[in-house]
């Protein structure tokens, strides 16, 4: 687990990842989901690769279920770009790290 990425709780969502100064991609995950488990060291390297230009955050939907609600989540994993506190990119499943790093490219 990489110490550049940071796991959050609901009750944090809005100053980890509205309030941020910087673009955020948020993973939303759950300790049961196999495709979960596999991007992990893809956002490992992706965090490595734009350190202090982008913030990734993890946060767990199974006890955090309103911010997944809030975002409409329907399948893990699912991985949100965000913007100056919007949603800016979406990718749902356990996609190759180029088409991360393209979602996450436009947005920098």
């Amino acid at each position: 687990m990489s110490d550049l990425i940071t796991h959050i709780k609901d009750s944090e969502f809005e100053s980890e990842v509205l309030n941020s100064d910087v673009p955020v991609l948020v993973d939303f995950w759950a300790t049961w989901c196999g495709p979960c488990k596999a991007i992990a060291p893809i956002l490992d390297e992706v965090a490595k690769d734009y350190e202090g230009r982008l913030k990734i955050v993890k946060i767990d939907i199974d006890q955090n279920q309103k911010t997944a609600v809030n975002y409409s989540v329907r399948g893990v994993p699912t991985m949100m770009v965000f913007k100056g506190g919007k949603v800016e990119a979406t990718k749902v499943g356990a996609v190759p790290k180029g088409q991360i790093t393209q979602m996450v490219d436009g947005l920098l």
